[in-house]
């Protein structure tokens, strides 16, 4: 209303803002209707969690139509790019020929009372909110190496190319501080997704735990991460349960820089601990061989594993999470190693007299390179994929330096051992597991390369060795370590198989 104090244009704005603040909208008055207002209102809980609680997905599988009016909203609201997708619309069967069943299921981020993306993390990306329960992703922490997406069970961190970064459902925190619901909760036309408050025994500590009994049967092992999404059905689920593309042959990315980093740093290990040995045998060879191969060969490595890291100018934090990380332990054991390497180098090569003798700076950096070795071999096995679990990897690992390293002085024995490694790598080709099937269908040519080079590697080790041997035996190792990362059955969630 208009007085005699305001100029008439603000008294004007005053009197429509005010007339604004008492009309309501098209949507206020569509969500006050009698009847719609209980199903709008318990999409989300009204409350935030409690001491030893958290917010969860709940799906309702009867309610749950397959329509991906989730995957749409998900990817139109957070900017998705073509190919990324942080809510996945699956299908699992089982039952039997007279009660058949078949259902579809939606899925998302299960924001884990004990999420393994959050503690293999080496840069310290992921946090869990203490109030909500919230898993989410830190972008200007990360440093796009990738380990969270071999670390977590359900496919759920996806690498963007574009930025060199992974990035993750957050379950649109920014809209439930507003008590707003998800973008997936609120386009689904049948209310199958809900959020949910859930109990977490320990106040959400490393050690705490959540109950599984509600989570999906042909999902991977709860227990690993404890994820917290609660799938709920009326009917009863059958036990025989198993996601439709289960048996799909999935060859993951080779991840080239880690499988070359991979296979000169073994050999660069091996050769240093082989010169730790026999250096008062062969100084001579030592000095001017040995210490040179395996310098070049750690530094090649090093080198080319900057290449997999999306943002390599941020890795200078990877020491960041040395606690809890197999990746940030690594990299600091290696990092002293190379240091260790270069002024061992520099002695042998006669361009410093240094403050160590030479044959305690070989014995020192032959430690610290086995101690690196054994932090990459439990990088993998602390995935828990069967691929790469301790009784495959560690004798991959250990198996080339220990060749490697005997090619050079005792070629016969190295012979010997790599046919042992040959021998224990092809138990995997006939195991029934995915990783045999991939081996010997899509990947089979990989593999018979494998075979071609490392049979051939001993044939030369034993009738004409040095440094064409040397070659070939490098080469084949690099096949099995393409092998390595490829065949590996990566677990998932139901879903549409990924490539």
């Amino acid at each position: 209303m208009l007085t005699a104090n305001q100029p008439p244009l603000l008294a004007l704005v005053d009197e429509l803002l005010a007339e604004q603040g008492r009309l309501q909208t098209p949507v206020a008055r569509f969500s006050a209707a009698p009847g719609l207002a209980p199903v709008y209102r318990d999409l989300i809980p009204l409350t935030k969690p409690g001491p030893g609680e958290q917010y969860a997905f709940e799906v309702d599988l009867d309610s749950c139509s397959g329509c991906k009016a989730c995957v749409v909203a998900c990817h139109a609201l957070n900017g998705l790019e073509d190919t990324e997708s942080w809510r996945d619309v699956g299908l699992v069967h089982g039952g039997s020929r007279a009660a058949p069943f078949q259902q579809t299921i939606t899925t998302a981020c299960h924001h884990c009372a004990d999420p393994a993306c959050l503690h293999g993390c080496p840069v310290l990306a992921y946090e869990k909110d203490p109030v909500t329960g919230i898993v989410r992703h830190l972008d200007d922490q990360c440093i796009g190496c990738q380990y969270c997406v071999l670390k977590c069970p359900y496919d759920v961190p996806k690498y963007s190319e574009r930025l060199g970064i992974v990035r993750k459902c957050d379950m649109c925190h920014q809209r439930l501080g507003e008590g707003e619901a998800p973008a997936c909760v609120q386009a689904c036309p049948t209310q199958a997704i809900t959020i949910v408050k859930v109990s977490i025994h320990g106040g959400g500590t490393p050690s705490s735990g959540v109950d599984t009994s509600r989570f999906l049967p042909a999902a991977p092992d709860p227990a690993y991460t404890q994820p917290t999404t609660r799938y709920v059905s009326a009917r009863p689920l059958p036990k025989n349960l198993v996601a439709a593309d289960a048996t799909a042959l999935r060859p993951q990315p080779p991840h080239w820089p880690l499988a070359v980093m991979l296979t000169l740093l073994p050999v660069a290990v091996g050769c240093y601990t082989t010169a730790a040995v026999s250096s008062s045998i062969n100084p001579r060879f030592v000095i001017y061989y040995m210490t040179n191969l395996a310098w070049l060969a750690g530094a090649a490595g090093l080198g080319a594993s900057v290449f997999h890291l999306g943002q390599p100018l941020r890795a200078w934090r990877i020491f960041l999470g040395w606690r809890r990380s197999w990746l940030s332990r690594e990299a600091m054991v290696f990092g002293l190693w190379f240091g260790c390497a270069t002024l061992t180098l520099a002695i042998a090569r006669g361009f410093s007299a240094g403050p160590l003798p030479l044959a305690l700076l070989l014995v020192a950096t032959a430690v610290l390179g086995l101690a690196g070795l054994f932090c990459s071999v439990m990088i993998y096995v602390d995935t828990r994929r069967v691929f790469w679990r301790l009784a495959q990897t560690g004798p991959r690992f250990l198996g080339t330096a220990a060749v490697a390293g005997l090619a050079m002085v005792a070629p016969r024995l190295a012979a010997f051992l790599l046919l042992l490694k040959l021998a224990w790598e092809t138990r995997t080709w006939y195991d029934g597991s995915i990783s045999a099937r991939l081996q010997r269908g899509p990947l089979r040519t990989a593999a018979m390369l494998r075979d071609l080079l490392g049979y051939g590697a001993v044939g030369l080790l034993v009738v004409l060795p040095g440094w064409v041997a040397v070659t070939v035996l490098l080469a084949g190792e690099l096949a099995e370590r393409y092998l390595f990362f490829r065949a590996v059955d990566a677990p998932k969630m139901p879903g549409v198989p990924r490539g």
